[in-house]
């Protein structure tokens, strides 16, 4: 599979308020959080973002509280994937429950511009930055995981092996 999109470039620790301000926390609704992506960091970015968009961040993206709702607010925004130097471990693990793709990758993290246009090797781990004709290595997302954001997350994942 592959994924092709132009990236927005946010910094290292972008923390879960930053990604949904907890001010939009009393509704669950995909739109809604989607409509507040972002914004904090960056206030035009829910008008701005178009389906299968990347966010680039670098270290420790998704640090802070544990709520679901900032993957979510993302995916439902149309970003196609997040590449970022490293991810806060419960981001990272409410990314793939919800359906979310993520990828770590240093170089990609440090070489791809905002504006940029980005192609996703999901199968291979290799990130291409089109508008400047490189190349990085991601880490690897393990085939049960890749399994897990084709059924759109945990929930979705799990129906399919008990139905079987």
């Amino acid at each position: 599979m592959e994924l092709k999109g132009r990236a927005w470039k946010f910094g290292h620790d972008v923390d879960t308020d930053a990604i949904i301000p907890a001010r939009y926390l009393n509704t669950s609704d995909p739109r809604e959080l989607a409509s507040h992506c972002m914004e904090d960091a960056d206030p035009d970015f829910p008008n701005k973002v178009a389906a299968g968009d990347m966010i680039v961040a670098g270290k420790n993206f998704g640090c802070g509280s544990s709520r679901e709702h900032a993957p979510i607010a993302i995916k439902e925004a149309g970003v196609s994937c997040v590449i970022a130097k490293t991810y806060a471990r419960i981001f990272y693990r409410n990314a793939f429950n919800i359906g979310l793709l993520i990828f770590e990758s240093e170089e990609a993290s440090e070489r791809i511009d905002e504006g940029d246009q980005v192609l996703v090797d999901v199968d291979a781990g290799v990130i291409k930055n089109l508008t400047k004709k490189e190349e990085y290595k991601a880490t690897q997302v393990p085939p049960f995981m890749q399994q897990i954001i084709a059924a759109g997350g945990l929930i979705n994942y799990v129906a399919e092996r008990i139905k079987g």
